[in-house]
C-alpha cells in the first residue's frame, strides 16, 4: 500500500515551482512518490497549440530524474482523445487498486475545479493537497473555500506548506520567444533541451 502524489499538468515547459509543490507535498504528507503526469490531450486548451506529449514527457523525464521519490508517468500522455483528471483518478484506481492517491493542485485550480469536468469524481477519489496562496480573483478565502468543497462533496483537501512560483508556463515561452534567459526557473537539463530542440521560439498570438 502506497500513498502516491499525483502531481499533473501540461508541463509546456515544466519548471521548477512545479518541482517545489512536488517536494513539499513529499515530504509534508510523507508520500511515497510524487507521479509527475503530463496532461496527454487537455480539454481546456483547445485553443492553444501544445507541444507534443512526446516533448513534454522528455522535459519532464529530465526535470524529475535526479530527485528521491519523483517519478515521470506517461498515463494520460499514453491515452487517445481528450485526457480529464475524473477519467485518469478513476483508471489509476483501477490499475493500482493498492496505491492510495493525493492530487496536487495550484490554489487557483481550487477556485475553479467545479468547472472541471466531473468534479464530483476528481474531488471523492483522490485526497486533494493545495498549495496555499490566496488568489486574487477569489470573493471567499482558501479556508472557506476549502471548507464549502468538503461540505459540499465529502472531499478531503488538505493544504500545502509553501508557497506557489511566482512564473507560469506562458510566461516562460514568451521569455524564451524573446530571446530572454529562463534558466533561473527550469532545471538546467530542461533548458538544454528546448535549446536542443528550438521550442517556444515564436511569440503566442
Amino acid at each position: 500500500m502506497g500513498k502516491i502524489g499525483i502531481m499533473g499538468g501540461t508541463f509546456d515547459p515544466i519548471h521548477n515551482g512545479h518541482l517545489m509543490i512536488g517536494g513539499q507535498a513529499y515530504k509534508e504528507y510523507g508520500l511515497k512518490e510524487i507521479w509527475y503526469m503530463p496532461s496527454g490531450h487537455p480539454p481546456h486548451k483547445k485553443g492553444r497549440n501544445v507541444s507534443e506529449p512526446a516533448t513534454r514527457l522528455a522535459m519532464t523525464e529530465l526535470a524529475v530524474k535526479d530527485h528521491e521519490g519523483f517519478v515521470c508517468s506517461d498515463f494520460e500522455v499514453s491515452r487517445t482523445g481528450y485526457t480529464y483528471t475524473a477519467q485518469t483518478l478513476r483508471l489509476l484506481h483501477e490499475e493500482y487498486p493498492e496505491h492510495s492517491f493525493y492530487f496536487i493542485i495550484g490554489a487557483d485550480s481550487l477556485y475553479e475545479i467545479e468547472n472541471w469536468y466531473e468534479p464530483d469524481q476528481v474531488l471523492t477519489q483522490a485526497v486533494i493537497l493545495a498549495a496555499r496562496r490566496e488568489y486574487e480573483e477569489a470573493d471567499r478565502s482558501m479556508d472557506k473555500q476549502i471548507a464549502y468543497l468538503a461540505s459540499k462533496y465529502g472531499a478531503d483537501i488538505r493544504t500545502l506548506h509553501c508557497g506557489e512560483m511566482d512564473i507560469s508556463s506562458a510566461e516562460l515561452r514568451s521569455m524564451i520567444a524573446r530571446g530572454q534567459s529562463i534558466a533561473d526557473y527550469v532545471p538546467r537539463e530542461v533548458s538544454e533541451y528546448i535549446v536542443a530542440h528550438s521550442l517556444y521560439q515564436e511569440l503566442e498570438a
